[in-house]
């Protein structure tokens, strides 16, 4: 399980600020929430996750309120932070001109078309055996959410689209 995809379903500003520069606060929210130590190792967060009671889901709920609270007072808006760091991405690009970006980009999205064509076609032996479905579908998941991340990178992703998203997940 990748328990930082259930910390983005109950709580999305936290995971999303795992990744940024105040990780380490945001760190410190979840980790208390979840009653482990602040240095606990990814492995610990993953467990404490696997095994976390609706209490516990309940004060990651809470935690993503009360983070919220401290980054008002703190004058921290995350969604300019982030904003910023894709408008930098960018602009190195057009200062550059460096094609690589744009290669690796094809590279991704061929790789996703060429997958969800192979897997359509029957051609991914791995499908039809139980176990190896499971690994497969990983490895497509992966496939598919690069792609995504080219595509939003190239075209922009709207903070209301992750609202969305967040807004979908929290009805589950």
């Amino acid at each position: 399980m990748d328990f930082m995809k259930v910390i983005g379903a109950v709580a999305p500003t936290l995971a999303t600020a795992v990744g940024g520069p105040i990780g380490g606060m945001a760190i410190k929210f979840i980790t208390d929430a979840l009653g482990i130590p602040n240095d606990a190792s990814k492995d610990v967060m993953a467990k404490a996750i696997s095994n976390a009671t609706p209490d516990q889901l309940l004060a990651l709920k809470q935690a993503e309120n009360d983070f919220a609270v401290r980054m008002k007072e703190l004058d921290i808006d995350l969604e300019r932070i982030a904003s910023s760091d894709r408008d930098s991405a960018r602009k190195r690009e057009a200062q550059v001109r460096d094609w690589m970006p744009r290669i690796l980009a094809f590279i991704i999205v061929a790789g996703f078309m060429a997958t969800v064509f192979m897997v359509l076609m029957g051609f991914v032996e791995g499908m039809k055996d139980p176990l190896m479905a499971t690994t497969v579908g990983t490895l497509i998941g992966f496939v598919s959410a690069k792609c995504e991340q080219v595509v939003a990178y190239y075209f922009g992703s709207s903070s209301s689209s992750q609202q969305k998203t967040a807004m979908l997940a929290e009805k589950k």
